[in-house]
C-alpha cells in the first residue's frame, strides 16, 4: 500500500471526524477508546473544528494527530499524541511521573491492516515525541487487558509493560496496562 504519514491540518476537521467515527464503529472500539460512536456522532461541528485545530501544527503543541494518507488522499490510519508534563493536570490514570507523551486514538482501517501503516504511524509518533523542543523521557500508552492484538504489536514495536494498571473510567473491573518506551540517554 502506498501511503505517507503527516500531521493533520486545522481545516481537516471533517476527515478528523470521519476517521474517529469509523474507529468507534470498529468491533474492538469498546476496548480501545474511552468514547462511544453514539456520543461522538452527536458532537457539533465546532467540537471537531476545535479538535482538528488543537492537534494540527497550528495548535499549541501539546497534542498532535498524525494520519496515514493513501495516494488517493483517503486516510487509512491515525494516531494521536498528548504531551504530558509533570506540572500538568491529570488526563488519564495518575499524574505524569516524568515528562512524556501519551499515545491515544490509534486506528487503522481494516483494509490497511498488515500493510505497515501501524508501524509507520508509531515510528512517526515516537520520532515526533523525541524531537520536542522541551524533551520527554518516555512515550507511554495503555492497552486493555482483553486487547491481545494491540498488546502484541506494542511489544513487537519495543514497548515494555511497566507493571502499572489503571481501571478503565466508567467500568467496574476492566483494567488497562501501561506500556512505555524510554528515551535512550
Amino acid at each position: 500500500m502506498d501511503f505517507s504519514i503527516r500531521v493533520i491540518r486545522a481545516d481537516e476537521w471533517e476527515q478528523t471526524r470521519e476517521i474517529r467515527l469509523a474507529a468507534l464503529r470498529d468491533p474492538i472500539a469498546h476496548l480501545a477508546f474511552l468514547d462511544t460512536y453514539e456520543d461522538a456522532v452527536q458532537r457539533p461541528d465546532s467540537f471537531w473544528q476545535d479538535r482538528a485545530e488543537g492537534a494540527s501544527d497550528s495548535g499549541e503543541g501539546k497534542v498532535r494527530q498524525l494520519v496515514a494518507e493513501a495516494s488517493d488522499g483517503s486516510w487509512v490510519g491515525t494516531i494521536s499524541l498528548l504531551v504530558e508534563r509533570t506540572s500538568d493536570e491529570v488526563r488519564f490514570g495518575e499524574p505524569a511521573k516524568v515528562d512524556q507523551t501519551h499515545i491515544v486514538g490509534v486506528y487503522v482501517r481494516p483494509e490497511a491492516r498488515g500493510t505497515g501503516v501501524i508501524d509507520a504511524l508509531f515510528r512517526a509518533g515516537v520520532e515526533w515525541s523525541w524531537s520536542l523542543a522541551q524533551p520527554v523521557e518516555r512515550v507511554r500508552l495503555y492497552v486493555h487487558e482483553d486487547n491481545a492484538r494491540a498488546a502484541a504489536f506494542y511489544r513487537r514495536f519495543g514497548f515494555v509493560a511497566t507493571g502499572d494498571r489503571v481501571a478503565v473510567p466508567g467500568h467496574d473491573t476492566a483494567m488497562e496496562e501501561e506500556y512505555e518506551i524510554r528515551r535512550a540517554l
